[in-house]
């Protein structure tokens, strides 16, 4: 592999950049498996809405828990049958345990958490205690 010296550039780590970019395909970090189950957060005033891509699995085989403040999805992907003496041409989804934490901006109890599963996608709302809420304070005349 050629590396050019850079003996006039202005830039002192050109030589340095151009070699790792030499190495960087054998690296392999571009092939990072992303985090499971992806999670969308929203904070309202009443409450903290979650929602969690679960396709394909069944809502019995999650577990919801929270306490304090961290709620927890976990459960299992189950891996497909397939017949015997049949290979994978392509195995690009991930199977087995998952879990996944999110850090809530209050403390919850479990009678403020409603659930339901929809065409895969998981939605949590989990209530905001009334000692909690944002109080709008009044005013008086003096």
């Amino acid at each position: 592999m050629f590396y050019p010296t850079y003996a006039r550039s202005s830039d002192p780590f050109a030589l340095m950049r151009s070699v790792l970019n030499g190495i960087d395909p054998f690296l392999n970090t571009r092939t990072a498996q992303p985090v499971f189950p992806a999670v969308n957060v929203w904070q309202g005033d009443e409450a903290v809405a979650i929602t969690a891509e679960l396709p394909g699995i069944d809502p019995s085989d999650i577990d919801i828990s929270v306490k304090n403040n961290v709620l927890t999805i976990s459960g299992e992907r189950k891996a497909p049958q397939i017949k015997e003496g049949a290979r994978w041409h392509r195995n690009e989804r991930s199977f087995g345990k998952f879990s996944r934490a999110v850090r809530l901006p209050f403390a919850a109890s479990d009678d403020k958490v409603e659930a339901r599963m929809a065409d895969g996608v998981l939605r949590i709302v989990v209530g905001r205690p009334d000692e909690d809420k944002p109080r709008k304070i009044q005013i008086k005349a003096a």
